[in-house]
């Protein structure tokens, strides 16, 4: 009986440091200068893409290097992003050979797929996602609504609840999203550092967010 006081008291004082650590990080406002942001973008199919890329457009050569998450099966994303990066590095004549890499993992929902078994390829997602954000080690994060984006961001937060690094997760929501939240949305909102979106009708309803007019 002893013991298993002892291990329940165990368990509630690791609980309530994961618990503080974890308020620590979301209301962590810290700006470090650096001269140069390790970025991982993740990419969707359909227009998951095309949005990022016009966002990436807007950004400086700071930002890099440029790592590419995407999923395992998306082909068209791997080619847009590499003709991306050619134009960006045809544009800017001090870039000879463009800083940036593309991962693979796999889908976490597949078009039409079961929500039961969706719960399944997202857990094998996210233990594919940790070693990856482990190995990189991104400064941020930037997003804007693929199915793959969620256990990607799930990873940065835990490289910052287990005293590894503080990754800045910055969510774009989709300009498709006029009154309702994407489900990658809603489940990012809370975790996410900036949160932007499109419409003011969504700033209305979530008032943490960020309200920049249309951006892509």
């Amino acid at each position: 009986m002893g013991c298993v006081l002892i291990l329940a008291a165990a368990a509630v004082a690791v609980a309530v440091v994961l618990a503080l650590r974890l308020w620590l990080l979301l209301h962590s406002q810290v700006v470090v200068p650096r001269k140069s942001v390790c970025l991982m973008a993740v990419a969707g199919s359909g227009g998951h893409t095309t949005e990022l890329l016009r966002l990436l457009e807007h950004l400086s050569s700071a930002y890099s290097p440029r790592h590419y998450v995407i999923a395992d099966t998306d082909d068209l994303s791997a080619q847009k992003i590499h003709s991306f990066e050619r134009n960006r590095a045809d544009r800017d004549p001090g870039t000879t050979i463009p800083e940036h890499h593309i991962h693979r993992i796999p889908r976490s929902r597949e078009v039409q797929q079961p929500w039961l078994s969706t719960a399944l390829t997202t857990l094998h997602a996210a233990w594919l996602s940790f070693p990856l954000t482990y190995r990189v080690r991104p400064d941020v994060v930037l997003c804007n609504g693929p199915g793959t984006c969620v256990p990607i961001c799930a990873s940065a937060l835990l490289l910052g609840i287990l005293g590894i690094k503080k990754v800045t997760i910055v969510y774009v929501e989709s300009v498709c999203r006029v009154e309702h939240l994407s489900l990658s949305g809603r489940i990012l909102h809370p975790i996410s550092d900036y949160f932007l979106v499109q419409w003011p009708a969504l700033k209305k309803k979530y008032p943490k967010s960020v309200y920049l007019g249309r951006i892509v």
